[in-house]
């Protein structure tokens, strides 16, 4: 069962959901992208084993966490997530971030790697952006300030699914709309400037010695396959798992193959 929790961790009143596990042997912390809130991993904290505690939570102004200043950064996201597993005492802990949740994940994992036991590192990567990818965001932050919040939504929706979602799972759609729908502008145009002010990880990966898994939705349009190669071949993960019918939320769209995925590694670092 998931349980809804409120944790006060310095400025910020922190929104999770919790499944405990009986044994706890590990701890999986799950990590939304941007512009989503942690109701993306419902189907991941259902899924996992019985030994396995889950905790999904909300990014700093996302979702129903709420509280501190508006200025964002990856690296604050990242000392948010270490304070919540200093401050709920875990030990143990696999990181499991898609997109931004990715890049949090990495930074947190170089800032301190004392509880670390694992990473899954899905439709991310360790480069920041370029020069490009910058110019975009800070349209899309004109846009969103001259009040072209539903556009933006609608656009970027577009290039967030597989074909296969877009033409079968509308409920899907439409609770993404819904969540960009309900993040405040203030908080969409902060983290587009975090995002596109955030640094390289590339440099960082291989002091990173825990296991890792990295995953890849087969038509992700905004993270490609070198991308992920990347991580893999710094990573030494193995080999990277491409989930088929889905985009940049293989969690959501195909959460089967994703859980597959995941709990076959979580058997294999327990």
């Amino acid at each position: 069962m998931i349980d809804e929790k409120q944790l006060e961790i310095d400025d910020l009143q922190v929104h999770y959901k919790i499944v405990n596990a009986g044994a706890t042997t590990a701890t999986v912390i799950f990590i939304h992208g941007f512009p989503f809130d942690c109701s993306i991993w419902d189907k991941q904290m259902e899924a996992l084993p019985d030994d396995i505690c889950g905790i999904s939570y909300d990014i700093r102004g996302f979702g129903k966490t709420v509280g501190g200043h508006s200025y964002f950064s990856i690296d604050l996201f990242a000392a948010d997530l270490n304070a919540l597993i200093k401050q709920l005492q875990l030990t143990r802990v696999v990181l499991c971030g898609v997109s931004m949740g990715g890049y949090i994940a990495l930074r947190a994992a170089e800032r301190t790697s004392d509880a670390l036991a694992g990473l899954i590192l899905c439709d991310t990567n360790a480069e920041a952006d370029s020069n490009q990818g910058k110019l975009k965001r800070f349209a899309s932050i004109e846009q969103i300030m001259g009040g072209g919040k539903a556009l933006f939504a609608e656009n970027f929706v577009k290039g967030l699914f597989s074909r296969q979602t877009n033409e079968h799972k509308p409920l899907l759609i439409k609770q993404i709309v819904d969540i960009i729908a309900a993040t405040s502008d203030d908080t969409i145009c902060a983290a587009q400037l975090a995002l596109a002010s955030r640094t390289e990880t590339i440099s960082a990966l291989p002091a990173i010695t825990v296991p890792a898994l990295i995953v890849r939705g087969e038509e992700d349009q905004m993270m490609s396959i070198e991308q992920a190669e990347q991580l893999d071949s710094a990573l030494n993960s193995g080999g990277i798992i491409e989930i088929a019918d889905a985009g940049h939320l293989p969690n959501a769209e195909n959460p089967e193959a994703f859980n597959e995925a995941m709990n076959t590694f979580l058997k294999r670092i327990n």
